[in-house]
């Protein structure tokens, strides 16, 4: 009989430790999932927005006159090759060439000159050019318009070109004026998608 107790109680002691393990371990589980949750939510705030819920809540005040961008002789795919090459150069206020730097119309304007094409030297004159498209949509060569950093201003004030749109997560390529980058390429983030106004296209190809 003493064996059988001494037996029974150290096989309960073992159960009993082994419940404790398990406890210990499901409390780890729970705390790692948690933190997961935590980062993913995080993510979400900080990272590249998802373009199916791009909707522009900018009210663009006032009439815009429509502009023509003639684009019919030109390709879509090297003019974009063409702006690509830009990559890196410094931004200027006012500047529109390779040598004194780009500002964000300017480099626009420079890239269609470049192939003679007649378009406007202001971003706000970018308005209305074109057909406007949905952002999810958007194709390489299409033109991204934005308000300035001051979205109370109610009016285009950065521009640039659609590099890519894989899955509805778009590229464009713009000369950034935050701490004089220049010619470079972004994503729609969180900072992006406050000031997205919407999309033009100019090229029927």
């Amino acid at each position: 009989m003493l064996v059988f107790a001494a037996f029974f109680s150290c096989n309960r002691f073992q159960l009993q430790n082994l419940g404790l393990k398990l406890k210990h371990k499901l409390l780890l589980i729970s705390s790692l999932l948690f933190l997961l949750s935590a980062c993913s939510n995080s993510r979400k705030i900080t990272g590249v927005a998802g373009n199916n819920t791009i909707i522009s809540k900018i009210k663009i005040k006032g009439e815009i006159p429509s502009i023509n961008i003639n684009t019919e002789n030109v390709d879509a795919e090297e003019l974009m090759r063409f702006a690509e090459s830009l990559e890196g150069i410094k931004y200027q206020y006012g500047g529109e060439s390779k040598s004194t730097g780009f500002d964000c119309s300017g480099f626009v304007w420079f890239v269609f000159n470049h192939f003679n094409i007649k378009a406007p030297r202001t971003s706000v004159q970018y308005t209305n050019v074109g057909k406007e498209v949905k952002i999810t949509e958007s194709k390489r060569g299409d033109i991204i318009l934005f308000t300035g950093a001051n979205m109370k201003e109610t009016k285009v004030g950065h521009l640039g070109f659609i590099t890519s749109n894989e899955k509805n997560k778009i590229t464009f390529l713009h000369a950034a004026s935050g701490g004089g980058r220049g010619v470079m390429k972004s994503q729609m983030s969180p900072y992006f998608v406050e000031r997205f106004v919407k999309v033009n296209r100019i090229f029927k190809n």
